[in-house]
């Protein structure tokens, strides 16, 4: 698939990924991200003041990074992170220094947790709501673009990294198809690839803390999603790396499951993409994932399925899945 077209009508023909041949040499490319930032409703159900704060982290989805960056590289693997730049004016940023010395990249995920989509200033992120005086009435694209730029610099002069890779804050049913404005800007910037897609699935909605297990309706969904997760190019030459459903939002907040039925959950879809050598990007928050799953299980189990694959599946950085999408 070389277009946001050709992903489209491959998608809406409603096949299953091709299974792949017994002795492919092609190997599913499962990646491990974090997106590195605070989630309303976490710890706490009423926790909402992140919202405008989303960049600084507390303690505890620090330690959380940092162990579960230790467990996949015990497994031979990295994760791939993104940052929201805010974090990087805490005092201390050791931990992200240390992430890096260990080979795990890093990520732009804007300074303040922007939407991309934003239509007027409102719309940007709650922050500038409370304080308008932050963008003094700029436009949208020029904030927008000032928010990733800042990150960019952040991440080289604090950490001594450069950027590696741009998720989008929040996932889009489209991603950026129809945006090349914003495709442009990423461009501009320097990015060659972003990760900015997230499919649309049903059976979510069904849930909400009553505490019966997913729908058939919902696993189904999500694995019959893994169709549309897979990269693509757009018009502009930018890559799309999709995040693959479902993240731990999608599940612990939206949807109020339980641990066990989100990894029953992800077991099926990676499971699934090593049998066709496809593309798994998973992704979670620690503020999130950190509070649910303290004991590493998801974390664990996405090594373990690659290690148990025979050699079918490796897990691997947002970059090299673009590398092989360009090729």
């Amino acid at each position: 698939m070389s277009s946001v077209a050709g992903a489209a009508a491959y998608a809406l023909t409603n096949r299953p990924l091709a299974t792949a041949p017994a002795d492919s040499p092609k190997k599913a490319q499962i990646a491990i991200t974090l997106d590195l930032e605070m989630a309303r409703n976490f710890p706490n159900w009423e926790d909402t003041h992140w919202d405008y704060e989303k960049g600084n982290l507390n303690q505890a989805a620090k330690d959380y990074t940092v162990e579960a960056c230790r467990r996949v590289r015990k497994h031979g693997g990295v994760i791939h992170t993104f940052v929201v730049g805010q974090v990087l004016e805490q005092e201390n940023v050791d931990w992200l220094k240390e992430i890096a010395r260990e080979g795990h990249p890093i990520g732009n995920h804007t300074y303040d947790h922007v939407y991309l989509l934003a239509k007027n200033a409102d719309e940007i992120q709650y922050r500038f709501q409370r304080a308008p005086w932050l963008i003094h009435g700029r436009p949208v694209a020029e904030v927008l673009r000032e928010n990733i730029r800042l990150t960019n610099v952040a991440l080289k002069e604090r950490i001594g990294v450069e950027a590696n890779g741009f998720r989008t804050p929040g996932g889009f049913p489209q991603g950026l198809a129809g945006r090349e404005d914003l495709q442009r800007m990423l461009v501009d910037l320097g990015f060659t690839w972003v990760s900015g897609k997230y499919a649309a699935h049903a059976g979510i909605e069904d849930l909400h803390g009553t505490g019966r297990k997913p729908s058939k309706l919902a696993l189904d969904s999500i694995l019959a999603a893994q169709v549309e997760s897979q990269p693509f190019t757009y018009p502009t030459g930018l890559i799309e790396i999709p995040m693959s459903p479902i993240s731990d939002i999608g599940a612990f907040r939206n949807g109020r499951w339980q641990l066990e039925d989100f990894l029953d959950a992800i077991r099926q879809a990676v499971e699934l993409v090593i049998e066709r050598r496809a593309t798994f990007d998973f992704l979670a928050h620690p503020s999130c994932l950190g509070v649910v799953d303290t004991n590493f299980k998801t974390i664990d189990l996405l090594c373990d399925l690659v290690e148990k694959s025979g050699g079918a599946a490796e897990i691997v950085p947002l970059d090299v899945i673009a590398q092989r999408a360009r090729t």
